[in-house]
């Protein structure tokens, strides 16, 4: 069994920071591309920052600048340090991760459960 657990959602003011964190356990093979995503509410799940397997990292616009995405391939984390943070960043939170299992099977996508960020004004 895969999983993926996300920490470090919280509430913060604006124009402060948050570090989320996502451990992946389970019986693994390799993990291609992690990720972060976001879901506010009445919103479709959106991208916010993707990073490959060699550190190749992909932003959405709206956080370009502010937030960077790291992972530890030794540890299977992924990290997401959160800066400059704003109201419209408020969202739950949800870790990514495109995981092979055996060397045999194509990679699956495998989510968390989810993290709620709040930004206060």
């Amino acid at each position: 069994q895969v999983q993926l657990v996300e920490s470090g959602g919280g509430l913060v003011q604006a124009g402060g920071s948050l570090r989320l964190s996502c451990a992946v356990s389970g019986s693994i093979f390799s993990i291609n591309d992690m990720g972060w995503f976001r879901q506010a509410p009445g919103n479709q799940r959106e991208l916010v920052a993707t990073i490959t397997s060699i550190g190749s990292t992909k932003y959405a616009d709206s956080v370009k600048g502010r937030f960077t995405i790291s992972r530890d391939n030794a540890k299977n984390t992924v990290t997401l340090q959160m800066n400059s943070l704003k109201p419209e960043d408020t969202a739950v939170y949800f870790c990514n991760a495109q995981i092979k299992r055996s060397r045999w099977l194509g990679a699956l996508e495998y989510w968390g459960q989810g993290t709620q960020v709040t930004v206060s004004s």
